[in-house]
């Protein structure tokens, strides 16, 4: 779960700063807000799913537990 957390983090972060570029382009005040808003719901929701597809092996770890 922490290397999947910290993916995220990146990915906000590289959403972020394509969003800030975009705006200081002005190709956002060209879209509006609504198609602005889907978009980032959508570039946040590809990278919700490559972090999930991208956080390894899932297993069970057995633990053996010694009783005195």
């Amino acid at each position: 779960m922490k290397w999947m957390g910290l993916y995220l983090l990146g990915y906000v972060i590289f959403v972020a700063g394509v969003i800030a570029a975009l705006w200081k382009m002005g190709v956002l005040e060209r879209l509006g807000a609504t198609w602005t808003v889907i978009g980032l719901v959508i570039a946040i929701g590809v990278g919700i799913m490559i972090a999930v597809t991208s956080s390894g092996r899932k297993s069970i770890v057995e633990v053996d537990q010694k009783r005195s």
